[in-house]
């Protein structure tokens, strides 16, 4: 059959222009970026304004190809939010390959730190600075020759999430192809002062020194046939047994060559989940720390809380694969996976809480173009005062 022709976009139809107010002000020190080589002054499309747009496609569900957001680029509230005129295919096009993704990486670094701390309970103090770090793909066209995967037909790019947990909120995010390195990209953005949470994909002792060296602490799955030599049993406190805590042992990590890494003694604390595995045994996690003053039952508590955080990493790829790519080349989907983090620092900005579960649901039917803007903003309103009843 053939394909039915969309009715043209209008003004009225598109939402989302209230979060350009937090935003735009940062874009404007992209504007002169790439317009090194347009020596003749030609350009009509800056970086600040090729980001808008796609915000602007991020906001609005009906937006369902790149043809609908040029077409929306000629109305006249899109122009004087975003600064741009009408845009062609072909500018939009070679945009991806004149502006640097990597530029967008301090506006995401300054929104993230507009975002309110939190004050968890005294007994999670320590995990403030728990930051959580995860892979997920995304499916590529066969055609994208450099998101090798699988083989020719099967293309993937992946991102590489460090999500903040207690404040809710991803703090850098970083796009490879699908083979790319998870333990590579941590290594390059390693910070002081964190205490990672890692699964066992993550399991490279090297890496953990690493994090150790970057005076950064871990929380990390080791692997079930994992070695160690026993230098002291803890004992545990109740709150530990009632955690699922089956045993803290202070360790020398890893056999005769494995362990040569180390520069000091870790723990290894056996958790256990409360499942089954296939073989009828209880499931056990070891978890493996050079946090030698966290009690047993945080350190259980901070990887129970990094599963909590895949469910962002779900949403953050669902609202970007739900997409159409508006930009096939390396660095063009960087930007495109740059920007919805962008978009997704807007809503937390604007929810002024951490997201709970159902925050994620709304904000899914939102970019699905199936709840609309105002029944997003009474769920957030249901939030805050959910917020002052508990104070």
């Amino acid at each position: 059959m053939p394909r039915q022709r969309q009715s043209p976009v209008r003004a009225e139809d598109l939402q989302g222009f209230k979060y350009f107010d937090s935003v735009l002000p940062l874009l404007a020190r992209l504007h002169d970026a790439g317009t090194g080589g347009d020596k003749a002054h030609n350009r009509r499309l800056f970086f600040d304004q090729y980001v808008a747009l796609m915000l602007l496609y991020f906001f609005n569900p009906i937006l369902t190809s790149l043809n609908g957001l040029l077409q929306a680029s000629a109305l006249d509230k899109v122009r004087k939010t975003t600064g741009s005129g009408h845009v062609s295919k072909g500018s939009f096009s070679e945009a991806q390959g004149v502006f640097a993704a990597p530029l967008l990486e301090g506006i995401i670094a300054e929104l993230a730190e507009r975002v309110a701390p939190v004050s968890p309970p005294a007994e999670w103090a320590a995990l403030k600075d728990m930051v959580a770090v995860d892979g997920s793909l995304l499916p590529a066209l066969p055609r994208m020759a450099w998101a090798l995967w699988l083989d020719k037909q099967h293309k993937a790019a992946k991102m590489h999430v460090h999500f903040e947990v207690l404040r809710g909120i991803p703090l850098r995010v970083s796009v490879t192809e699908g083979n790319g390195s998870e333990t590579e990209q941590l290594r390059q953005q390693l910070e002081a002062g964190r205490l990672y949470v890692i699964d066992r994909g993550y399991a490279e002792y090297q890496l953990f020194q690493d994090i150790i060296d970057a005076k950064s602490s871990f929380i990390g799955r080791i692997r079930d046939n994992a070695v160690w030599e026993v230098v002291a049993e803890r004992p545990l406190s109740d709150k530990a047994r009632a955690a699922g805590v089956k045993s803290d042992r202070v360790v020398w990590l890893g056999g005769e060559q494995s362990g040569k890494v180390f520069q000091q003694q870790l723990r290894v604390i056996a958790v256990a989940t409360g499942k089954m595995e296939a073989n009828g045994k209880p499931e056990i996690l070891l978890l493996a720390t050079d946090k030698m003053d966290l009690e047993a039952d945080l350190v259980a508590l901070g990887y129970r809380f990094r599963w909590s955080v895949e469910l962002f990493f779900r949403w953050l790829k669902r609202i970007v694969g739900m997409r159409h790519l508006i930009a096939e080349s390396a660095n063009g989907l960087r930007i495109q996976v740059y920007v919805s983090i962008i978009a997704s620092l807007l809503l937390s900005l604007w929810v002024g809480t951490k997201p709970t579960k159902r925050t994620y649901e709304m904000f899914c039917l939102f970019f699905a173009g199936w709840a609309s803007e105002q029944e997003l903003a009474a769920h957030i309103e249901k939030l805050h005062l959910e917020d002052e009843d508990s104070t």
